[in-house]
């Protein structure tokens, strides 16, 4: 049997949140068999879980937010994208986050950090088969027309696959690739993917920050260019790690499905916004996908069974 994963351990960590920058500390624990991701938020007088679901999302500007039962007025945790992302590139179905205020914290403004978090805590095998949500016929949301035409898709495929482009009229990305195709079941997310970090223009923070957004970010936890140049001293990660953390979002995003997908994800300039969409769209059409389970590993799709050593 393809069986469900959990965490071995405990594990914490501190940071700030790049938008609101508060400190907050996350403590990351094991859960049964079929919890799915649930953020618990521990500030507030009386705990409030937050189920990690695409109807739970009620904003998607710069970063996704989730609020119980998709209420805008209710509590909300920010910018769970990236440790959603770390958490389906490990395969980890269920987790307890245990968070301090309304935002994930940035920390070095990629996935990795998390993904070392996941890993030093170990990784169970539960006694619990692993659902897959296959995608059976193409799904695709669209926005804008023209020069701002952005989309994105999911196609049947049996393994999980995406491929995103960009189009940013800037220099420093210009020289960058601005299309990747990545395949989850290469076991290479932590090594092609994690390490993508987030990004911003200085043009934008002046506005960002007068909306009380980026009050956290500095080039310590993201890219930062001018109109001409990267600005961090250390340049790229990856050649092109502008478009791999579009992907990193993506993975995230799709998380938020509630299952691993067996699908091939295609997106062209698209964000948290139209990930959600897309999202939405294959659960609130049921002829659109089935969910399946392997009782025997052998069947299912290669590398899908070995995203992560469990130990």
């Amino acid at each position: 049997m393809l069986a469900q994963r959990t965490l071995k351990s405990i594990t914490r960590a501190v940071g700030v949140g790049v938008h609101g920058g508060q400190r907050v500390e996350l403590t990351l624990r094991p859960a049964p068999p079929d919890t799915g991701v649930i953020f618990r938020r521990t500030d507030l007088p009386k705990p409030v879980d937050i189920h990690a679901r695409a109807h739970a999302v009620t904003d998607t500007r710069l970063a996704t937010t989730l609020s119980p039962t998709g209420d805008p007025g209710g509590p909300k945790v920010k910018t769970v994208e990236h440790l959603l992302s770390a958490c389906s590139g490990l395969g980890l179905d269920n987790l307890i986050v245990d968070i301090t205020a309304e935002e994930v914290p940035i920390l070095d403004g990629s996935a990795a950090s998390f993904v070392f978090l996941l890993q030093s805590a170990g990784i169970q095998l539960q006694a619990a088969p692993k659902r897959f949500l296959r995608v059976v016929k193409p799904i695709e949301v669209r926005e804008g027309e023209g020069v701002s035409l952005k989309w994105a898709r999911l196609d049947p495929f049996e393994g999980y696959k995406l491929s995103f482009e960009i189009e940013f009229d800037h220099p420093a990305v210009n020289q960058t690739g601005q299309r990747v195709e990545f395949d989850m079941g290469s076991g290479l997310y932590k090594q092609q993917i994690a390490r993508a970090r987030t990004f911003g223009f200085t043009k934008d923070v002046e506005m960002m920050r007068s909306r009380g957004l980026a009050l956290g970010g500095s080039m310590d936890n993201a890219i930062v260019m001018d109109d001409y140049k990267v600005l961090n001293s250390g340049g790229f990660r990856y050649d092109d790690e502008i478009v791999k953390h579009k992907i990193l979002d993506a993975i995230g995003d799709l998380y938020l499905a509630g299952q691993p997908l067996l699908a091939a994800y295609s997106a062209f300039k698209s964000g948290h916004a139209l990930n959600n969409q897309l999202v939405r769209a294959v659960l609130d059409d049921p002829s659109a996908c089935e969910l399946v389970s392997f009782d025997d590993v052998s069947q299912a799709p290669t590398g899908l069974a070995d995203l992560a050593p469990a130990w």
